[in-house]
Order: structure tokens, then sequence, then C-alpha cells
């Protein structure tokens, strides 16, 4: 076997970090996530338009500022699922009182299985997820059958050009084309896909704003 090299070893370090948050590294870069996802985070929260009294969802909430989010909409009941026990140990420290009041949910699981009831959520958001997901088909499957008829998911990715210059997504990255992830999205189930690129350079992304048929 072809020992990796240092540097090497220290991104796909780093990789395995952004993918599933583990320990005391796993708590920085949570909070690294939470500083570097902010502005992807507040603009899926704003595209899927939650409204009182909905029920809504962050899947891989990370290092939970989706879930802070979503608990600034009036009236909503929010769920959070997250694979990291790392991250649910911290959302539970973080969030205790709206957990407490019954306004916040956390589930561990993972996105091709999702521990929610059918047609539970009016709307889901997940940031900078699919690129760890191994069935991305399965999984959106999964977020179909939680939304309720005409539903909400939105998507945010990284632009796929500027991630591929990152070093650390050589390493357990899936890094899709926009123009391959909108036929997979539509044959799950959604009709309405809509693509707003947001921002340029390295910190561009694509909302991908999906609803489900009424």
């Amino acid at each position: 076997m072809i020992a990796m090299p240092l540097g090497e070893r220290a991104l796909a370090a780093l990789a395995r970090q952004l993918g599933e948050p583990t320990g005391f590294a796993g708590r920085v870069v949570g909070r690294l996530l939470n500083r570097g996802n902010r502005s992807i985070v507040v603009a899926a929260v704003a595209a899927a338009g939650c409204g009182p009294g909905a029920d809504v969802a962050d899947i891989g909430f990370g290092g939970g500022v989706g879930l802070e989010r979503l608990l600034d909409c009036d009236g909503t009941v929010v769920h959070g699922v997250e694979m990291s026990e790392t991250m649910l140990t911290e959302a539970n420290r973080r969030f205790s009182d709206p957990i407490a009041r019954g306004r916040l949910r956390l589930h561990s699981g993972r996105m091709e299985r999702l521990p929610l009831e059918d047609s539970a959520l009016d709307a889901i958001i997940s940031t900078n997820t699919i690129y760890f997901v191994p069935d991305l088909a399965a999984a959106l499957r999964e977020l179909v059958r939680v939304l309720r008829p005409g539903g909400r998911l939105v998507l945010g990715v990284g632009d796929p050009d500027q991630m591929s210059k990152m070093p650390f997504t050589r390493h357990g990255f899936r890094l899709r084309p926009i123009d391959e992830l909108v036929p997979m999205i539509r044959e799950a189930g959604f009709g309405q896909i809509e693509d707003k690129r947001v921002g340029d350079g390295h910190g561009a992304f694509h909302l991908l704003v999906c609803e489900l048929p009424g």
C-alpha cells in the first residue's frame, strides 16, 4: 500500500470531519460551519417560505445555524436530523429551551432513511450535505416521502466548479453538476424546480428550490 502524503492525510481528515463532525475537532468544525455556511443557510430559509404553524426541518443541520434561523420563523415546529452524534449533543445543549417548549425536535438519522413519518413536513432545507450521501436517489425519495403535497425542499449546494478547486474535496466528496442534479430531483417526484445561483468566486452557491405537486 502506498502511504498518503502528510498534506493529503490532513485534507482527508478535514473532509471526514466536514462530512460527519466527531469529537473535539468536530465541535470546532461545527462552529466553523456555522460561520462559513451562514449566508447559504439564511438564503435557504428565506426560499423555504416558512409560515406560522408550519412543520419544517433542517436535514444534516451540522453546527445548528439552520435550526436557529428556522426557529426565528414565528410559530414553526422545527425538526433537525443529523447523523453526527457530536452535533446532536451540541444542539441538545445549545437549544435546550426550544426543545423543552416543544418547538424543536432533534432526531438521529441519515438522509437515506429519515426518522420521520410520511407527509410530516411542509418545508425542508438541507445545505452542503448531498456531497456525502452515498445513494442520493434513495435520499431524494425519502425527502419526497416526508413532505406534504405542495411541500417545498430547498437544497443548498456549493458551485461545483468552484468546489472542485478546493483540495479537500478530493476526499469523500461527490460533486455533481447542477444539470445532473435537476433530473434526479425531478425523477424523485418533484415538479417545479428553480435553480438560483448566488454569489461569485469561491463563495458561489446554488439554491435548488423544489416543490411537490399539490
